[in-house]
C-alpha cells in the first residue's frame, strides 16, 4: 500500500538565491580559474613578457661591441626589456576568445544564459574578470621583465626613472588589458574559436603589415589609427613619424574595445544561444 504525498507537502532543500552581479562575477571567475588550459595559456604569455626581455638583453650585451655605431645610438633599452609584449599579446588575445567560445563549443553557454536571462551581465562579467586578471598579471610581468632586461643589459641598461620608462612599463600592462577585452568581444561576436582567433590575429598583427604595401598617403593617414599601432604608442618610446601621442593613441585603442563590446552586446541580445 502506498501513500501519495500532496504536492504542497514537498519542500525543496536547495536555497534558491536571486542572480546578482556579484554572483555572476564569481561564476565567471570560477570558469576562468578552474580550467588548466587557461592558466597554461596565460602563463606562456606572461612568462614571455617577464623573461624574454632578459634573453634579449643578455645577447645584446654580449654582442654590443659588434653592433654598428648607428645601431648602438638607436638602441632602445626599454623596448628590448619589453620584447615579449607581442607574444603576450597573442596569448592573451587568444585566451580571451577561448574564454567565450569554449562555452559555445560545449553548449555550456545555454546554462549560463538560462541562469542569467538578461544576458548582458554575462558579457560584462567575462570582460571585467578577464580584464582585471590580465591587468594585474601583465603589470607584474612588465615590471619583472623591465628589471631583468636592464640587469641583463649591464652598463647599457637604463633606470626606471629614465625618460618615458615608467610610462612604457605601465603602458604595456594597460595595452594587454585592452587586448584581453577585445578578445572577449570577438568571442561573443563570432562564436567560433577558429574564426575569433583569425579575426584577432588579422586585426592586431596582419593589418599593420598590409598597410605597408598600400600607398604612402594611406600609411600616413590611416596607419596611426590601426588598433595595435594606436595602442602601441603608449609603450613605444621610439615611434615612427606621424604616430599618435601616447595617451591619444591609447584612447583610440580603447575606443576599438568599447566598439567591440557594443557589437558583442548587440549580437548577444539578437541571437539565440
Amino acid at each position: 500500500m502506498t501513500t501519495t504525498v500532496p504536492p504542497e507537502k514537498y519542500v525543496s532543500r536547495l536555497a534558491v538565491e536571486p542572480v546578482n552581479e556579484r554572483r555572476v562575477l564569481t561564476s565567471e571567475w570560477l570558469k576562468l580559474t578552474t580550467l588548466r588550459s587557461s592558466w597554461i595559456t596565460m602563463a606562456l604569455g606572461i612568462g614571455a613578457l617577464a623573461f624574454l626581455g632578459g634573453v634579449i638583453g643578455f645577447f645584446t650585451n654580449q654582442q654590443w661591441d659588434r653592433l654598428r655605431p648607428a645601431r648602438q645610438a638607436a638602441f632602445d633599452a626599454v623596448g628590448a626589456s619589453l620584447g615579449g609584449v607581442r607574444f603576450a599579446e597573442l596569448a592573451i588575445g587568444v585566451l580571451g576568445v577561448l574564454f567565450v567560445t569554449g562555452e559555445y563549443g560545449t553548449g555550456m553557454i545555454r546554462s549560463s544564459l538560462t541562469a542569467v536571462p538578461r544576458r548582458f551581465p554575462v558579457l560584462w562579467a567575462k570582460a571585467l574578470v578577464f580584464g582585471l586578471v590580465t591587468l594585474v598579471l601583465s603589470e607584474i610581468a612588465a615590471f619583472i621583465g623591465f628589471f631583468i632586461g636592464q640587469a641583463a643589459l649591464g652598463t647599457h641598461g637604463v633606470a626606471l626613472s629614465s625618460d618615458g620608462a615608467l610610462r612604457a612599463v605601465v603602458g604595456t600592462g594597460l595595452y594587454l588589458t585592452v587586448v584581453a577585452v577585445i578578445g572577449v568581444a570577438l568571442g561573443f561576436i563570432i562564436r567560433s574559436t577558429a574564426g575569433g582567433i583569425a579575426a584577432l590575429v588579422g586585426i592586431l598583427l596582419v593589418l599593420p603589415g598590409v598597410m605597408l604595401i598600400l600607398p604612402q598617403t594611406w600609411q600616413d593617414n590611416i596607419g596611426p589609427y590601426l588598433p595595435s599601432t594606436a595602442g602601441a604608442a603608449l609603450y613605444d618610446l621610439h615611434p615612427e613619424a606621424g604616430s599618435l601621442d601616447p595617451w591619444t593613441g591609447f584612447a583610440v585603442f580603447c575606443l576599438y574595445a568599447v566598439a567591440g563590446l557594443i557589437a558583442a552586446a548587440f549580437v548577444l541580445h539578437r541571437r539565440d544561444a
